[in-house]
């Protein structure tokens, strides 16, 4: 049952072949049994799960589905630790998040807390205080990153669908890595209130999941404004699953030649192109754009992104919650000892980074010219899509590399979103779907399709136009 979609799921639960506490129970084994092999859970509440499982109401939209969430969303009761020393073992959620607070009006389930990169700064998952994750394709390659666990829950059919988060390309590049959907929607489109910041001019909360059409589905659920999020968007939530099985016909979809770059995997460039000419096929027009400031967008966001870490992470002292250093000699001697024992290297390295280009003397030099730039590629985005209905692109210029492979090599890691994370500059929308496989080893392969803010409606009917095209979606790992 674990194997189900979503959407195949509500309606064995509908008809009544099955029933919530079934499906739940069958998803806790998938767990208990493989989880082992890939290490995607930091925890699972069975009872609560179960109990909820019990009393639920599958006449509502996502009524008796269970969803895993990413270990950085809270959810009342249960142990949220950003997959950081700092926190874990320390600290249970005294609330839901709003996501969590519309995943159960909606009939959800929430059940386990998936592995990510400490704090979500990460692109391998290699980053967790707790573990690293495992790619199912090939359990000795990473599953991306931040939201890995997530990934590699839904491709290996441990879970139905699952919460991420995405600051520069944390739901889209570990999705495509492990073959599975993940939408990251428009800034302000979901309430961040009770997700752990990061970089909170950045930060998305989306879906992840085996298909287009579960993607909207849980779109649905989580969407809408937030009187506790100062950034949410005060918009009319559309139904996004009237956008499945429309016909593209006539669409321009933009090809960034920024894009297509030397650097790129041959078997990446190759599955791409022929998604292109797949979307072709339906009627859709290839149109080749630029956007100019690219470039820039990865030293941009570094620059923006480590600034908002420093002063996010300033609360994790020790003083009100989490790890505390043992027998402190002063306050000084306490906040140093707390935070170089409970922070991981990359969280340490973005601190200090953070810290740097917000410092006297530099603010204006790094921070407020990384803004500007970062209007810069804003415009880029928008000249771009006058003139055409999306941009497609690869996900991540490589497929899953190899654990430990660019552990040594920070800027190599970085460069692992160099597709997605202008995305998050902008706050437009963006998907990444299954588009082929490499040979040897067998490694999934994603496809990016962007729009402009405020239209996943066009996202979803483009995304799930090509995937109920081709066969990709349907493979899963051994």
């Amino acid at each position: 049952m674990s194997s189900l979609t979503l959407a195949d799921a509500q309606e064995q639960l509908r008809s009544g072949s099955l029933t919530p506490r079934a499906l739940t129970e069958s998803i806790i084994a998938a767990i208990e049994a493989g989880d082992g092999k890939i290490r995607g859970y930091n925890s699972f509440d069975a009872e609560a799960a179960l109990a909820a499982a019990d009393t639920a109401d599958v006449s509502l939209p996502l009524g008796g589905l269970p969803i895993a969430i990413k270990d950085i969303i809270n959810v009342k009761g249960e142990a949220l630790t950003c997959s950081s020393k700092i926190l874990e073992g320390t600290f249970t959620s005294p609330y839901d998040a709003t996501v969590i607070a519309k995943l159960r009006a909606a009939g959800a389930i929430p059940l386990g807390r998936t592995n990510m990169d400490e704090f979500a700064m990460g692109s391998s998952t290699e980053n967790s205080a707790l573990g690293t994750t495992k790619n199912p394709w090939d359990t000795s390659r990473i599953p991306g990153g931040s939201s890995g666990g997530s990934a590699a829950v839904v491709s290996a059919d441990l879970a139905l669908a699952a919460l991420g988060t995405d600051t520069g390309g944390s739901i889209r590049q570990p999705a495509a890595l492990c073959g599975c959907v993940g939408l990251k929607p428009t800034y302000g489109r979901v309430s961040r209130y009770g997700a752990v910041a990061f970089a909170s001019s950045l930060d998305q909360i989306g879906p992840m999941t085996k298909t287009v059409r579960d993607s909207a589905m849980l779109l649905n659920a989580i969407s809408g404004h937030d009187a506790m999020d100062s950034t949410s968007l005060d918009e009319a939530v559309p139904d996004f699953t009237a956008a499945l099985g429309k016909e593209i016909k006539g669409m321009k979809i933009g090809l960034p030649k920024e894009y297509f770059i030397d650097g790129i995997d041959p078997e990446v460039r190759a599955a791409t192109e022929a998604a292109v000419k797949q979307l072709e096929s339906l009627g859709a027009e290839p149109v080749e754009i630029s956007l100019p400031h690219t470039e820039y967008a990865t030293a941009t966001y570094y620059v923006i992104a480590t600034a908002e870490a420093s002063s996010n992470l300033a609360r994790f002292e020790g003083v009100r919650y989490g790890h505390r250093a043992d027998a402190p000699k002063d306050l000084s001697d306490h906040y140093m000892r707390t935070r170089a024992e409970g922070f991981g290297a990359e969280v340490k390295r973005r601190i200090l980074l953070g810290t740097y280009v917000l410092s006297s003397g530099y603010y204006d030099a790094y921070y407020i010219r990384a803004q500007k730039v970062r209007t810069l590629i804003r415009q880029d985005f928008s000249e771009a899509f006058q003139k055409v209905d999306a941009i497609l692109s690869p996900t991540s210029p490589v497929p899953a590399f190899g654990i430990g492979e660019r552990c040594d090599d920070p800027l190599q890691m970085y460069l692992a979103d160099i597709f997605t994370i202008a995305t998050n500059l902008a706050g437009i929308c963006g998907i990444s779907v299954p588009c082929g496989f490499t040979k040897e080893p067998k490694l999934p392969i994603g496809l990016q399709i962007l729009a402009p803010s405020m239209q996943e409606e066009r996202l979803i009917s483009i995304a799930d136009a090509y995937e109920q095209s081709t066969p990709w979606h349907k493979e899963r790992p051994c």
